[in-house]
Formats: C-alpha cells, sequence, structure tokens
C-alpha cells in the first residue's frame, strides 16, 4: 500500500517513499517557501513557554548527555 500525505504548501499529493527527494514536499520551491516562512516568522510553535517551570543544572546535563549520545556530529572521528 502507498502512502500519499499533502504538501504543508500546495496540498499536491505526495507518495511517502525513500526515493521523494523533498517529502513532505513536493518540490523543492514549496520546501524552500515554508522555510522562508519561519524564518519570517510567518509560522511558529503556538505553545506558550512556561515560566514558572525551573530548569535545574541536573536536568540541563541530562538534556546534553541525550543530545550527545544522539548526535555523532561532535564526535572525533577515528
Amino acid at each position: 500500500m502507498t502512502l500519499k500525505v499533502p504538501c504543508p504548501q500546495c496540498q499536491k499529493a505526495v507518495v511517502w517513499q525513500a526515493s521523494s527527494e523533498f517529502r513532505p514536499f513536493c518540490s523543492e520551491r514549496c520546501k524552500l517557501l515554508d522555510l522562508g516562512e519561519w524564518a519570517d516568522e510567518s509560522n511558529k510553535i503556538s505553545q506558550p513557554i512556561h515560566a514558572d517551570s525551573a530548569i535545574t543544572e541536573e536536568m540541563l546535563d541530562a538534556m546534553e548527555d541525550e543530545f550527545l549520545q544522539n548526535n555523532n556530529f561532535f564526535v572525533e572521528p577515528e
């Protein structure tokens, strides 16, 4: 069964598979239009920031450890 999703920009049907280079977008044009909307802040995540939650050093350390475990960007090549 082939899964098709609508392009977030133009709503054209996009086949969801590895060969769909720009998925979930139908084209590079739609991908760049969407990126531009985020860059000029037309799009934004609408969930409010909860200022009453204090972030502790332990929480920051745990987030940093998780980030470093899941991203090989900072790993020195052997």
